[in-house]
């Protein structure tokens, strides 16, 4: 059977209390600034807003539910950036004194700076995901940023070398990991979307760094990566340079050694050549994007049936879970749950 999920992000209810990356300006040109606002929105919002997150996780939760999703996220609606929410846990990072740096290429932002050795301590996530669960009847699974990626929305004015910033990142994260692992999570995704961008840099070392991240993790838990090929500025947004897709190709045969369960890409912002890709993947699981998270056209059940049959050819069912190319922070409510339900239906056509 094929199974269904979402990758992180879903539409922030408008009674959340802190500013969404999803609802930024990200005009070209423009300094962005992601996170300045948090703790300020926070103390605003004062006692209601543990009130206001479990409202919303529930919402969520409750929709991916009511769609036919299998294995469902929290919407990621604690975060108001899904990088920079979780360095606020990781020693290091400095969220006063902002650097300005271009991420992914293609927005000049400000940033966080790592101003000292990483390492983890402690953090909500495992409480967050308890919170989630409690609410599900399905498994909830949690996602938390690389190391590449980390690094790339970041400023490093510590370490000045990627490969040992990235090395303690992936400790750090592994302990985060095993927290989460203690709490009864069972689906953990690591986000990569730096590795499409960077396929040399992920195969000389980022790929074992994920790895890493991993380690001495039960094969009770479902590991998996993320690597998409970036988000655009905005819904609709035809321009946005994204990473080549024939990247996934340089990288599927290191991911799929890699100790990790499932691969997630996507395919329906831009279709990959499955014949080509999807059978280099011997053993890993991959989660196939069959709706765009950028696009306000909703996808037909046909077409989804179609892609799907098309990679259903090269992969058994067993090693297919059908989902977004990404989060769906940019489409609203109604156009997510659009796209959701025709992807559920879609799957279940095709699972009989």
């Amino acid at each position: 059977m094929i199974q269904t999920t979402t990758i992180g992000a879903y539409p922030k209810p408008g009674y959340v209390p802190i500013t969404d990356w999803f609802t930024t300006d990200h005009r070209a040109g423009e300094v962005v600034d992601y996170t300045s606002a948090y703790a300020e929105e926070l103390e605003a919002a004062g006692d209601d807003a543990e009130m206001l997150f479990r409202q919303a996780t529930k919402e969520i939760i409750d929709d991916q539910i009511d769609a036919g999703i299998d294995i469902v996220t929290d919407g990621e609606v604690r975060r108001e950036n899904y990088v920079h929410a979780q360095c606020r846990y990781l020693s290091g990072f400095d969220f006063k004194h902002l650097g300005q740096h271009r991420i992914r290429d293609t927005i000049e932002t400000r940033l966080p700076t790592v101003s000292g050795p990483v390492g983890f301590d402690t953090s909500p996530l495992a409480r967050d995901f308890e919170i989630a669960q409690s609410m599900s009847a399905r498994p909830v699974k949690v996602t938390l940023p690389g190391p590449m990626t980390i690094i790339d929305t970041t400023v490093d004015a510590h370490y000045y070398d990627e490969r040992a910033l990235g090395a303690d990142l992936a400790v750090a994260l592994n302990a985060q990991i095993h927290d989460l692992v203690a709490a009864g999570c069972r689906h953990i995704q690591i986000d990569e979307p730096v590795m499409a961008r960077k396929p040399t840099v992920a195969l000389d070392y980022g790929i074992d760094q994920l790895g890493r991240c991993f380690d001495n993790v039960p094969a009770t838990v479902t590991r998996t990566v993320h690597c998409c090929c970036g988000y655009p500025r905005r819904l609709d947004d035809t321009e946005y340079p994204k990473a080549d897709r024939r990247t996934y190709i340089q990288l599927a045969p290191a991911l799929d050694a890699a100790p990790i369960d499932q691969v997630s890409i996507e395919d329906a912002h831009r279709h990959n050549d499955l014949a080509a890709l999807l059978p280099l993947f011997a053993n890993t699981t991959v989660v196939l994007g069959v709706v765009a998270i950028a696009q306000s056209r909703v996808e037909t059940v046909e077409e989804i049936t179609a892609r799907l049959r098309v990679a259903r050819g090269y992969l058994p069912e067993d090693r297919l879970v059908a989902a977004p190319d990404c989060g769906l922070g940019y489409l609203g409510r109604d156009l997510a749950q659009k796209k959701l339900r025709a992807l559920t239906t879609a799957v279940a056509t095709l699972n009989g």
